[in-house]
């Protein structure tokens, strides 16, 4: 693998914003000393691949504790604030959509996974929920619903409504089409489960009634003016994420780092005063470009 040259400055996910070099200064220190990988070494490819697969699809609790670095001022200290009606009504149900887990042996899952399939590659037919296949879109092994118990069906709907509501940026994203990618790609599928998992604990759905923190009560409001606000934050995390990984010329092992900077730019653009509808994210513009 051949190393690249870094430049002065990189772009940021936030509409040619540039990310604070500040924040991935020690990246640039640690790509430096970055051994350069064989192709030929069986040994360290498995390595890596259980190395990745046990970040992306650890349990609930395992994967809770890469994403712990909350507003800590923020969550020891209760805010009060008011929900309309309608806040309350959208936040209950879409709390109410996290604790579904997948159920391989239910239709309407089968059917949402076969879904995903189709938008994916519309020309290619599948041979069966349990098939190679699978790892053309990034899932660890034949079977998808082996990569959903960290997170849950919600991680299966949010992939399903990127790649219908935005199909360029879905494909895109999936095919890698833009940018100097590295010969280790993060796995496009397995990344998206990581994703609703980060939101999910950035915004504090998890927790009785209203989020306690900043970002989750300003996306509370962007709930109320947007019953899908949630499934379109999803798609932009997912361009943030891709143009962070670009930005830092991130590799295979460096995934966990790029998710990270990705939260704390989203928290950034959740946490503007002027942010009423979900459109008004300044990566929003990622999902057009």
């Amino acid at each position: 693998m051949r190393l690249r040259k870094r430049k002065p400055c990189f772009p940021s996910c936030s509409s040619r914003h540039k990310v604070d070099e500040d924040e991935i200064y020690w990246r640039h220190r640690k790509e430096d000393e970055e051994l350069e990988w064989s192709h030929h070494s069986t040994h360290l490819i498995t390595q890596l691949t259980q190395c990745f697969s046990t970040a992306m699809v650890g349990s609930r609790a395992w994967i809770g504790g890469l994403f712990h670095r909350t507003n800590t001022k923020q969550n020891d200290k209760f805010i009060d604030y008011p929900l309309t009606p309608l806040e309350e009504e959208r936040l209950q149900r879409l709390q109410e959509r996290l604790q579904v887990s997948y159920d391989e042996t239910c239709h309407d899952h089968q059917e949402s996974l076969r879904a995903l399939w189709q938008c994916a590659f519309p020309n290619v037919s599948l041979k069966g929920l349990i098939s190679d296949q699978w790892k053309d879109m990034g899932w660890q092994g034949a079977n998808p619903s082996t990569d959903f118990r960290g997170c849950g069906i919600i991680a299966l709907e949010n992939l399903l409504f990127f790649a219908r509501k935005y199909p360029a940026s879905f494909h895109r994203l999936l095919l890698k089409k833009d940018g100097d990618r590295a010969t280790w790609e993060y796995p496009f599928a397995a990344a998206g489960i990581n994703i609703s998992f980060m939101l999910i604990q950035m915004l504090d759905l998890y927790s009785e009634g209203k989020p306690r923190c900043l970002p989750g009560m300003n996306f509370v409001k962007l709930l109320g003016d947007d019953e899908e606000a949630f499934d379109i934050l999803y798609c932009i995390a997912f361009e943030m994420m891709d143009a962070q990984w670009l930005a830092m010329h991130a590799s295979y092992m460096n995934f966990n780092e790029v998710l990270q900077a990705t939260r704390m730019q989203l928290e950034r653009e959740l946490s503007l005063e002027d942010i009423n509808k979900i459109q008004d994210l300044p990566a929003y513009n990622l999902l057009y470009q």
